[in-house]
């Protein structure tokens, strides 16, 4: 059984996948995203790339424990293309990830079952030839101290094996932190327990 604070993730985009279906050519590709602008940057330029291509259906999920999706059938028939294309994102069980199929229209209609099926094969396509990685849901968190502290602080943090994501060494002192989420509460409880020295969870 998976422990409940990993998620699984792509580790770097996909290679592009070609699937035909009477004449209509269908690109898939997925990529690891984190963020909206992300997501637009990767279909800006397949946009790009496919200059001429009719439709660029795609889906996306993000998140661990709060989760957003999206499914964009991009002028297909309602259904026909997004949906498909997230059920591949959620049978492999995937989070943080935006699949594309880009569509060269090849003059035969398919009709929604053809498209369906099609949309649904080229996402599966994609994930079948990317990289899947198991990653830990992470907490973050800041702890403050002054710097005449920071010994102490950084003891815990090489014992702990804890990630330090950004730092600021002035007289006070503050150390963004990362640790699994099911090591959280004893963290902070370490860190709180500490004289001088304030951790607070990072927004």
């Amino acid at each position: 059984m998976k422990p409940e604070d990993t998620y699984q993730t792509l580790s770097e985009p996909s290679d592009e996948i070609l699937y035909k279906e009477k004449n209509s050519k269908f690109f898939g590709y997925a990529f690891p995203v984190t963020s909206e602008d992300e997501i637009k940057n990767h279909l800006e330029t397949l946009r790009k790339r496919h200059f001429g291509a009719v439709h660029f259906c795609y889906a996306w999920q993000m998140g661990t424990t709060k989760i957003a999706f999206r499914a964009n059938d991009d002028g297909e028939p309602s259904n026909s293309a997004g949906m498909p294309i997230y059920g591949q994102i959620q049978s492999f069980g995937l989070t943080n990830i935006l699949i594309v199929v880009v569509r060269f229209f090849g003059g035969v209609k398919l009709g929604v079952g053809g498209l369906i099926t099609a949309y649904r094969t080229a996402a599966q396509m994609a994930l079948e030839n990317a990289a899947i990685v198991e990653r830990t849901i992470d907490v973050h968190f800041l702890v403050l101290f002054d710097y005449k502290n920071m010994n102490k602080v950084m003891r815990v943090v090489k014992e702990k094996n804890l990630e330090i994501i950004g730092q600021k060494m002035e007289m006070s002192c503050e150390i963004e932190i990362a640790t699994r989420q099911k090591n959280a509460a004893m963290i902070q409880e370490i860190f709180e327990s500490m004289f001088e020295v304030s951790i607070q969870p990072k927004p």
